[in-house]
């Protein structure tokens, strides 16, 4: 029998960084994302964010394609929010691109704080920076093309 362990921090950002993500109605939102997540036979251990971008933490199940369920995410949710227009009403989209990095299990529940925290954690960094440091730690070069 296989043994499997893919956890993933995954990063979304809005269309060009507005801030159209309406705080009060997010908790929605992150229950319309657990639906999709379940869907796809993964786990969704945590989901939070501010007005121009979203943080989620999942274990993704094996058969499941990383780029499947982001772009299944990014397209219901955005679909959603478009008809939910009382409560996203600036929402124009989600970005082009997006962030994805491996944990080890062990990991889970300080990326899971992490995530939880964002609210306070953007009041002394924007999110431009945040996602620089993410992308740093990864070894990954910055391109400002990967936030638009």
């Amino acid at each position: 029998m296989s043994a499997v362990t893919a956890i993933y921090h995954i990063v979304i950002n809005t269309y060009q960084r507005e801030m159209t993500l309406t705080l009060e109605s997010c908790d929605q939102l992150y229950r319309y994302i657990a639906r999709v997540v379940q869907n796809h036979n993964s786990i969704l251990y945590a989901v939070n964010g501010i007005e121009n971008h979203i943080h989620l933490l999942i274990h993704l199940h094996p058969s499941v394609c990383l780029s499947d369920l982001v772009r299944d995410i990014k397209l219901s949710t955005s679909q959603w929010m478009k008809q939910q227009r009382d409560l996203f009403p600036l929402f124009a989209g989600w970005g082009k691109e997006y962030g994805a990095f491996t944990y080890a299990l062990r990991d889970k529940e300080m990326v899971a704080n992490y995530i939880r925290n964002q609210r306070t954690h953007h009041q002394r960094e924007t999110f431009e920076d945040e996602y620089r440091k993410h992308l740093e730690h990864a070894g990954v070069e910055w391109n400002d093309y990967r936030l638009t």
